[in-house]
């Protein structure tokens, strides 16, 4: 079969599945499975597909019509211009956290310092930060094991060297004893915050992501609230705390921060206008 014919039968196939982007999920498989870029295949639509990519192609759509997010599929994702390796052992980074990327970024304003990124899953974040400041010690952290493996390897793939990882639940692989030792000039976090009967978890990709990294108690808001209350400990003084959170969570997660005597608590809206970020600065 011709590559255009492929990618229509393709495309429809996918759309009937209730994909809301069938065609761009076509073209990036078949870009997978071919080695070919996606300009390639619209340029030379009118060659004849191999019978192997095509049956290997075939397989790959049966499994996104069945609801597997394209990432795993592939196996990667572009995140802040970085190519990072995929698994369904972490959740698969999105174009909203790099609103969290930005704010970081921008509040990093020294020539050195250290950032700490909890629930690190890929090292999305902390890599994409690295990449920007070189100068800055950056540690993620994650309480999966092989979230720890993959963030590693995403690390030296990118030749990222001033990117560290470990296994942690949240803040217990850091000593409080010694706090010039764990103290940090900027924490970030990502952390669980969808409520257990949302019922956004039956939908789309997140049907298959990890659920330990999506759901959190007290209504989504339970790993949150400990993450304004912990941090104080580990942050450096006039250090920032930032946080991602669900479109609706931005007031509570503002009040957290002011009660527990952040200053300069402001949220931050993501690609789509909802309040996606929230952060504060220890006094």
């Amino acid at each position: 079969m011709l590559f255009d014919a492929l990618l229509k039968q393709a495309a429809l196939r996918l759309q009937a599945a209730g994909s809301l982007s069938p065609r761009v999920d076509a073209d990036v498989l078949l870009s997978h499975v071919t080695g070919r870029d996606r300009t390639w295949l619209y340029t030379w639509g009118d060659q004849r597909c191999p019978a192997w990519e095509h049956a290997r192609f075939d397989a790959l759509v049966a499994a996104r019509a069945q609801g597997t997010p394209v990432a795993y599929l592939i196996g990667e994702r572009e995140f802040w211009g970085l190519r990072l390796a995929t698994s369904p052992d972490t959740l698969i980074p999105r174009p909203d956290t790099e609103t969290l990327v930005a704010q970081a970024l921008s509040r990093a304003t020294a020539s050195a310092g250290r950032l700490l990124d909890l629930g690190t899953g890929t090292g999305a974040i902390a890599l994409a930060f690295a990449s920007e400041r070189p100068s800055w010690e950056v540690l993620g952290m994650d309480v999966r094991v092989e979230a720890v493996a993959l963030a590693v390897r995403n690390a030296q793939s990118l030749a990222i060297t001033n990117a560290a990882f470990c296994q942690s639940d949240w803040f217990s692989a850091l000593s409080t004893d010694e706090k010039s030792v764990a103290s940090f000039d900027m924490i970030v976090s990502n952390p669980p915050y969808i409520a257990a009967d949302d019922p956004h978890l039956a939908q789309g990709d997140v049907r298959f992501e990890p659920r330990s990294a999506l759901v959190a108690k007290a209504d989504g808001m339970a790993d949150l609230l400990h993450l304004v209350n912990a941090a104080q400990r580990y942050l450096a003084p006039s250090g920032w705390l930032l946080l991602e959170h669900g479109y609706t969570q931005a007031d509570k997660v503002r009040m957290a921060l002011s009660s527990a005597g952040y200053q300069n608590v402001e949220s931050v809206c993501d690609l789509g206008g909802h309040e996606r970020v929230t952060l504060g600065r220890l006094k």
